[in-house]
């Protein structure tokens, strides 16, 4: 997937689930990671960190 996709992917799952939609994309690259799917999961984290990007910096 490129990082454009990547974007628009964890954009639009922000925009529909919120912040619970970074727990998501973890628990689903945690599975694939699992079942041997290393591709998949990597595809997941990184829309996981994407994600934690549109979230912004986080107040102390």
């Amino acid at each position: 997937m490129l990082a454009i996709e990547i974007e628009e992917h964890a954009r639009k799952l922000m925009d529909a689930q919120g912040p619970k939609a970074i727990a998501e994309a973890a628990q689903k690259a945690r599975a694939f990671e699992e079942q041997g799917s290393a591709e998949q999961a990597a595809t997941w984290r990184r829309i996981e960190a994407a994600m934690l990007r549109l979230q912004g910096p986080r107040a102390k």
